[in-house]
């Protein structure tokens, strides 16, 4: 894959994912395509050597396995990321009638969101309705085609000691502008209703995200062609993508490999389809069984196995480099980027980050190393939120950007196909991993 296809299948991407049921849903339709066959949770699963499965959990998070068809170095191979941004969510009451003949709309915020970014943007609504269908309740996702709201500023002229630096309270300055006049209450489930094609009456409840629509781009005044990407949500559907398409390229027939994609990272993860759940220990266990594995070969294949934790890293910023470590920083286009903390906030460690660059070496692919400054809290993310239901070797690693939690946010074009280059090289090679003292490249 050329940058400039790696990069084009990331903008695709993005355009097809909203909301966080939108990203599992264009996640299975890629495995689907690929020859994945899908394993609901709620029934029996068989499985045989060479065999490619999927399953998800409402209908947000997506693991899948491919099984090895020789399977002589039974373990696990995983890269995880997640599909939920943070963004602005529409309350079950959902409008706010007046000053006047305003209508606007009641929303919270989820997840850690720079607020000021989402100002001034004409914004679109997505998610999931259930609907009523006789005695029937089903899910339907739904996607604007057109923007609906807007969160307005205030006027220099009337905010002029805090119009340059706003702070902003939720409650009061981020309700989003419905209507001037033309719409009354209940004009917003009347919206949703009519986007997946049934009568008010019938709409029992929804999950419904304000969503900026403005198309990505890739950019860039080098000749040799883009050197950025700017999107919605590259925080984290850049790693989901480019793990998706690793995991799909890459072939080595003697392990498990694993792909997921979860849920409510950015609240915490500690959801039944967050990476806290049991749904990643569920799916190994079960494909354990389903192989005819006894419990005693799953604590040994976890035992050996390594998860590759992917979610977007710090680039260093270009008008404030003083925010980064002064010797682990890393940069725009030159590479995946290898992330630990002290805290294990990360789940790096010499062992784990020892393991994926010699992998990296041996392929002859770049990568980078990050670390905050350490006077700077840093965030965290969902590797070791996951090791506490499945315990692994982990790595931390990310696509380098700038602007984290904005509404539009930027990374590196050329960071994309690397990436993939990168995680490739992790599900091909074999890795045969004793205690914590000793890996194999086979």
């Amino acid at each position: 894959m050329t940058d400039n296809q790696a990069t084009q299948g990331l903008l695709d991407f993005v355009r097809a994912c909203p909301t966080m049921f939108h990203t599992a849903a264009a996640i299975g339709r890629r495995l689907e395509e690929a020859g994945f066959a899908y394993l609901p949770e709620g029934e029996a699963w068989h499985m045989e050597p060479g065999g490619r499965y999927y399953t998800s959990r409402n209908n947000s998070s997506v693991i899948a396995v491919k099984v090895g068809s020789e399977l002589d170095s039974y373990h696990f191979q995983l890269a995880a990321a997640h599909g939920d941004s943070p963004c602005f969510k529409v309350k079950a009451a959902p409008e706010l009638a007046g000053p006047g003949d305003y209508l606007r709309l009641d929303v919270e915020a989820y997840g850690g969101m720079i607020d000021h970014t989402w100002l001034d943007r004409p914004l679109g609504v997505a998610g999931r309705a259930l609907v009523r269908e006789g005695d029937r309740v089903e899910s339907r996702l739904f996607a604007t085609d057109r923007d609906v709201a807007i969160i307005p500023s205030v006027a220099i002229h009337l905010n002029r000691e805090g119009g340059r630096a706003p702070e902003l309270n939720r409650a009061v300055d981020l309700c989003a502008l419905f209507s001037a006049g033309d719409l009354e209450k209940g004009a917003f489930d009347a919206l949703v209703a009519a986007e997946v094609g049934v009568a008010p009456e019938r709409l029992l409840a929804r999950d419904a995200f304000l969503c900026n629509r403005q198309e990505p781009v890739a950019w860039g005044a080098s000749p040799e062609g883009p050197e950025f990407v700017s999107a919605p949500k590259l925080d984290d559907l850049g790693c989901a993508y480019v793990a998706l398409e690793a995991f799909l390229a890459a072939e080595n027939t003697h392990d498990v490999g694993v792909y997921a994609c979860f849920d409510n990272e950015e609240v915490g993860s500690n959801t039944k389809q967050g990476a806290m759940s049991t749904f990643l220990r569920d799916v190994l266990m079960r494909t354990n069984a389903a192989l005819g594995k006894t419990d005693e070969d799953y604590l040994r294949a976890v035992a050996g196995s390594m998860l590759v934790s992917c979610d977007n890293a710090h680039a260093c910023h270009p008008n404030h480099a003083e925010k980064h470590d002064e010797a682990n920083r890393c940069w725009l286009n030159r590479g995946l980027v290898i992330k630990e903390a002290a805290n294990q906030h990360y789940c790096t460690d010499a062992f784990s980050r020892a393991a994926l660059v010699a992998v990296l070496d041996d392929a002859g692919v770049p990568y980078q190393a990050f670390a905050n400054r350490s006077d700077m809290a840093g965030g965290g993310t969902l590797g070791n939120l996951s090791n506490t239901q499945v315990s692994l070797h982990g790595v931390d690693v990310g696509l380098p950007q700038l602007a984290m939690h904005s509404s539009f946010e930027t990374a590196g074009a050329r960071d994309v196909e690397l990436g993939i280059r990168a995680l490739s090289a992790f599900y091909a090679r074999d890795l045969r991993i004793t205690g914590a003292d000793f890996v194999t490249l086979a």
